[in-house]
C-alpha cells in the first residue's frame, strides 16, 4: 500500500515582514503542510523583525541563515561597527534590525545554520539561502544543468530549496527539484503579492511543488516603515511588487 506524501512549505525572504509571514503560515497550514522550512532573510528592511523572530523561534520552524541575517548579527557582536553603519546610507537598516532584536532574538538568529539537510518521506532535502556554494549566491529560474551540478558538487538531494533571488520557481535540472520559495515580505517580480512553495514528496516518485501567491495587508506594513523610522524605507517597493 503506498504510502501518504508529506508536504512541506518553503518560506523565504521574510524581510521583517509580520503580517505576510502570519498570511503564509495560515496559508501553509491550511494547504496541509505537515512541515515549514525558512531559507533565510528573515529581517532587514522591514519594520517588525523582533515580532518575525519571536514567532518562528515560538513555532520552532527549521531556518537556514541568509545574508542579511548574517550581516546583522555580525553588527549586533560589533557596536563599534554598529555605529559607524548608522551613518551610512547603505547600511543604516541593518543597524537599525540589530538595535531593535533583543538578546534572544539576536542568539537564535546567530545560531542558525548555512544549511539544512532533512529527510522526508525517504528523499534529501537541502535548504540553503543563496545556493550551496555561497548565501550570496543566485539560482535563477533559467539555471542549466552543467550549473547547477557545479554548484551543488557531490550533493545531489531530490529536492534544493533557496531563496535570496526573490524570484519564485519549481523547476526540476538535472534530476534535482529546484524549489525558490520566492519572498514572503519583499516580492520583486511586479507582484505586490507574497508568496512561498509547497513540494510534496512521495516514497517511489518524484517530488513536485507549487507557488502560492497571497495578498496580505501591504498598507499596514507601509504605515509601520514610517511610524518606525525605518531608515532608507522604500514604502514604494512593497505597494508595486517590485525594486525601484
Amino acid at each position: 500500500m503506498p504510502k501518504e506524501p508529506m508536504r512541506i512549505a518553503v518560506l523565504s525572504d521574510i524581510h521583517a515582514n509580520f503580517p505576510a509571514l502570519c498570511v503564509a503560515l495560515e496559508l501553509a497550514a491550511a494547504a496541509g503542510a505537515d512541515q515549514v522550512l525558512c531559507a533565510g532573510d528573515l529581517v532587514g528592511g522591514g519594520p517588525h523583525p523582533t515580532e518575525v523572530v519571536r514567532l518562528l523561534m515560538e513555532q520552532r520552524l527549521p531556518a537556514v541563515a541568509g545574508n542579511v541575517d548574517r550581516k546583522v548579527c555580525a553588527l549586533a557582536s560589533d557596536p563599534k561597527g554598529r555605529r559607524r553603519a548608522r551613518l551610512h546610507k547603505k547600511r543604516a537598516p541593518l543597524a537599525w534590525t540589530a538595535e531593535a532584536l533583543g538578546t534572544a532574538e539576536l542568539a537564535w538568529m546567530a545560531a542558525l545554520p548555512k544549511a539544512l539537510r532533512l529527510f522526508v518521506a525517504g528523499s534529501e532535502v537541502l535548504v540553503v539561502h543563496g545556493s550551496p556554494l555561497a548565501d550570496t549566491d543566485y539560482i535563477f529560474p533559467s539555471i542549466t544543468e552543467p550549473a547547477l551540478l557545479g554548484k551543488l558538487g557531490a550533493e545531489r538531494p531530490a529536492v534544493l530549496a533557496c531563496g535570496h533571488s526573490h524570484i519564485p520557481f519549481a523547476r526540476t535540472v538535472a534530476g534535482v527539484l529546484v524549489v525558490n520559495g520566492g519572498s514572503v515580505g519583499r516580492p520583486v517580480d511586479g507582484d505586490p503579492r507574497g508568496s512561498f512553495a509547497l513540494a510534496d514528496l512521495r516514497e517511489g516518485a518524484p517530488p513536485r511543488a507549487r507557488i502560492v501567491r497571497f495578498s496580505y495587508p501591504v498598507e499596514s506594513v507601509v504605515a509601520d516603515l514610517k511610524k518606525r523610522k525605518v531608515p532608507r524605507a522604500m514604502p514604494e517597493d512593497l505597494v508595486r511588487g517590485m525594486r525601484w
